[in-house]
């Protein structure tokens, strides 16, 4: 065979069980890491003369183990040997380890890998680059180009984060049902941090960094497979694919943002959609409402409007209601003054936020809906104060842009009443 893109696919599928395994077997990340990637170079080997194996992971992990407890019966000579069995032949060790490999310990497995990624003592951005890198398999300089740092910068951050890991002393053995369900918790807000790390990028880093969502919707759904039960992993991965649907229809060819109301929505993935929000409607009858279930609902009823104008804004404003009960915030609140000012006009947004600028004072949006409901009040020179605000926030290029918009459409607004009044 000529044509290796179909190995590239198989390792990658198979990286987070194969790994998951390593690890447990080898309990250091290094270790772990090293065996599969010994093992990745051997399949390019075979694969292409002998087929794939019947278990791709199975193979793997047993090449993996192998190659790796060779590795160390070399470096450390008065080592004792392993038993016989650890190291027999491969094919029967691969027949009998692909016998092993139930759901449970699949499952465990990389739920382990996953949580061991967002461990407590990690930084988020730490979470997020040793996920990428441990459980993805994305490359130093793929990771450190995402996060527009340099190859060195990311590799330290990394290492950093493998470092605290060993440091902490994480068990190995089979989680219980309680630190199961605690562990999932943690690594669905693991994988929307990956996902926002994507979203929210714009301008040029917009296209370097959307690969991110995409990852982050391919980890959501291995967890969704691991807990196919699980109403919140459904919304979680709902709510991702109804967002990232609306990627095409977000920037401008001049890479500057798209107000979702300006959005051609001929652009957005009917299939993203189609699958979001068939997710979200399983997760809902369940009757167990969560965070990502509510906010996956908020944005199926902005996928389902076929126009601006359709939007269901009395629903949205209920589902906020209950978001902002369930996981009270200032954001959420700010989010639901947007439904309120469709409902109930300006001036009812308006009071609704304004007791919220001591906690989101260096918040660039908080400013940016400011300055727009003052503008829809014709309050034109508070507006533009808090449209000044937001310019001295905004993260990036395209977020700047947009606010000067709103100052450009003042100023012209302001010249006009002018010369109408001399």
């Amino acid at each position: 065979m000529t044509d290796l893109a179909w190995i590239e696919t198989a390792i990658i599928a198979a990286r987070p069980q194969a790994i998951g395994a390593l690890l447990r077997y080898f309990r250091d990340l290094d270790t772990a890491e090293e065996a599969f990637q010994n093992a990745c170079l051997r399949a390019l080997k075979s694969w292409p003369q002998n087929g794939p194996p019947r278990d791709t992971a199975a193979w793997l992990i047993m090449v993996g183990r192998n190659v790796a407890i060779d590795d160390l019966r070399r470096g450390k000579k008065q080592q004792p040997l392993p038993d016989d069995a650890a190291i027999s032949d491969l094919e029967d060790a691969e027949d009998a380890l692909a016998e092993r490999l139930d759901g449970s310990h699949y499952r465990d497995d990389i739920l382990r890998l996953l949580f061991i990624c967002c461990h407590p003592e990690l930084p988020s951005t730490q979470q997020i680059a040793l996920a990428l890198r441990i459980v993805s398999g994305l490359t130093v300089p793929q990771i450190a180009r995402a996060f527009l740092v340099s190859d060195a910068a990311m590799e330290q951050r990394i290492t950093r984060a493998k470092a605290k890991v060993a440091r902490a002393g994480m068990p190995f053995e089979t989680p219980g049902a309680v630190e199961r369900a605690e562990r999932l918790g943690a690594v669905a807000a693991m994988i929307y941090l990956v996902f926002n790390e994507g979203y929210s990028a714009a301008g040029e880093t917009a296209g370097v960094r959307a690969p991110l969502c995409e990852e982050a919707i391919r980890l959501a759904r291995l967890l969704l497979r691991l807990f196919p039960s699980e109403p919140e992993i459904m919304g979680l991965t709902a709510l991702m694919l109804l967002q990232h649907a609306r990627a095409p229809a977000r920037f401008d060819p001049g890479g500057e943002i798209v107000l979702l109301e300006d959005q051609d929505r001929s652009l957005w993935n009917p299939t993203l959609i189609a699958e979001g929000l068939s997710l979200i409607d399983k997760a809902m009858r369940h009757r167990r409402t969560g965070a990502y279930q509510i906010q996956a609902a908020i944005a199926a009823l902005h996928a389902r409007a076929a126009r601006y104008e359709d939007t269901d804004w009395q629903q949205i404003d209920l589902l906020y209601g209950s978001l902002e009960i369930l996981q009270p915030s200032p954001v959420v609140t700010l989010n639901r003054a947007v439904a309120v000012a469709k409902l109930r006009g300006p001036e009812a947004a308006l009071a609704m936020i304004e007791p919220l600028e001591s906690r989101l004072g260096s918040y660039f949006h908080y400013f940016g809906a400011k300055g727009a409901l003052l503008l829809q009040q014709g309050r034109c020179d508070d507006a533009r104060t808090a449209f000044d605000r937001a310019i001295a926030l905004a993260r990036t290029p395209a977020e700047a842009a947009h606010i000067r918009m709103h100052l450009d459409r003042l100023m012209l607004d302001s010249e006009a009443s002018a010369r109408s009044s001399a």
